[in-house]
């Protein structure tokens, strides 16, 4: 089953401070990790069950990108045949509320 993912402004606001904060406009290993990241969201299209329910929420799920200090978590949830992606956020952070 094919599932629809949908960026919410929040998560597409996350995106765009991700690619600058990372300088992957002019780094070519950084857009390489940037692309690499979106293409993971959108991976979720097909297996979106395939990731972890979050500790702080059972209706929402989190993928991992990245290794070490660059790992992000993607929190979406599904909704029907639709993945919306609320939010995304560096690992290190504090849980959140």
């Amino acid at each position: 089953m094919e599932y629809v993912v949908e960026l919410t402004i929040r998560a597409q606001r996350d995106l765009e401070r991700i690619y600058e904060d990372i300088n992957a406009l002019d780094s070519q290993p950084a857009r390489k990790w940037y692309l690499g990241l979106v293409a993971q969201i959108f991976s979720l299209e097909s297996l979106p069950y395939r990731c972890a329910v979050t500790p702080e929420n059972k209706k929402l799920r989190y993928l991992l990108y990245g290794y070490g200090h660059n790992t992000y978590r993607v929190i979406y949830r599904i909704v029907g045949v639709r993945v919306k992606v609320l939010h995304i956020r560096h690992g290190a952070r504090k849980r959140f509320g």
